[in-house]
């Protein structure tokens, strides 16, 4: 069934651009091509806007923390399946607390008889863990199937976070030189400083909400950051041609002028991005839960705004544009 859908699609695709190539078909556009808007009109909003988000998050990260998983905090995570029928979470805890484990988490997801068992890092090592999953295996005996076992030692998370860390500081800058080579300084500090913007609004995002943070998560703000990234690259483009050719345009024209010839294109990857991320936030299983929830945040709802919003306009206050000289080119017909 899942083939055949994915072979009409793949059809239905191809005939409508063989339509649109011969001319069947007009050629959708979102945006107009003679569109205006004037998008640096709010820059004096969403800069402040943004500060007091970014603070906020910042006050949360450190107040409120973030809801670490197995992977950066260690313990022991075992998925089951109740044979019985509906499990009852209250007998399940009841039982469970008998072991004297310390902080035991049961959380019920997807079907009524999948429950997710979280047991805290016990003294001992990786040994007292081991003795902490055959504990429950024989308490609960075969009235469960186990669908999934994992142990993570302290010694182990504190290296994965370690790594997770410096490896998003890494791609920071990473991007910031490669964007120093492609354009010029002012570019490269601009698109900096919108990828940390994303980030600090991600990780507060992550923190009022409580989603679990773990290995997919690193994945999913690296992500975010690529995205980010590719989205302010493309306005970027357009502003250094649009510079090249305009010698006298005013910046915040010139800017507008900018992201409004790239807007279609915006939209359109904006939409299509967004109802995949919403299918695997909807169907994908709490197992990439915390990975498709932080994506949905991060690129629907905070890497399209800050490509526009933050990443252009900041170039005026880097003094972008400022040393022009020259007559304007004339534009290609």
């Amino acid at each position: 069934m899942t083939q055949t859908i994915i072979i009409a699609l793949a059809v239905f695709i191809v005939v409508l651009t063989v339509l649109s190539i011969y001319g069947v078909i007009p050629a959708l556009r979102i945006v107009p091509d003679d569109t205006k808007f004037d998008f640096m009109r709010f820059r004096r909003i969403s800069f402040p806007i943004s500060a007091l988000l970014s603070l906020l998050a910042i006050g949360l990260y450190f107040v409120h923390g973030l809801n670490f998983g197995i992977d950066f905090k260690g313990g022991t995570l075992l998925e089951i399946q109740t044979k019985s029928g509906p499990a009852d979470i209250a007998a399940l805890r009841a039982q469970l607390t008998t072991l004297n484990f310390g902080d035991v988490q049961l959380q019920q997801f997807g079907g009524p008889s999948d429950v997710l068992i979280r047991i805290a890092e016990q003294p001992g090592g990786d040994q007292a863990q081991q003795a902490a999953v055959q504990k429950v295996r024989q308490l609960l005996g075969d009235s469960v199937e186990y669908r999934r076992v994992e142990v993570v030692g302290p010694r182990v998370s504190s290296e994965l976070l370690a790594y997770g860390t410096v490896g998003l500081m890494l791609a920071i800058v990473g991007i910031f030189i490669y964007l120093w080579f492609r354009f010029e300084w002012q570019f490269s500090l601009g698109a900096m400083i919108a990828n940390v913007h994303d980030i600090v609004l991600t990780l507060g995002f992550m923190s009022i909400t409580q989603i679990e943070f773990d290995l997919t998560s690193i994945a999913a703000l690296l992500t975010i950051l690529g995205y980010s990234l590719n989205d302010t690259v493309v306005i970027y483009d357009r502003i250094r041609e649009m510079l090249r050719r305009y010698k006298k345009m005013p910046m915040t024209d010139l800017l507008n002028h900018s992201i409004n010839s790239t807007l279609s294109r915006s939209i359109i990857t904006h939409v299509t991005v967004t109802l995949a991320l919403l299918a695997l936030l909807l169907f994908g299983g709490k197992a990439i839960h915390s990975f498709a929830a932080t994506m949905t945040f991060g690129v629907v709802l905070v890497g399209t705004y800050t490509s526009i919003f933050i990443a252009a306009p900041i170039l005026i206050y880097l003094g972008v544009g400022e040393n022009r000289g020259g007559e304007d080119k004339p534009s290609k017909p």
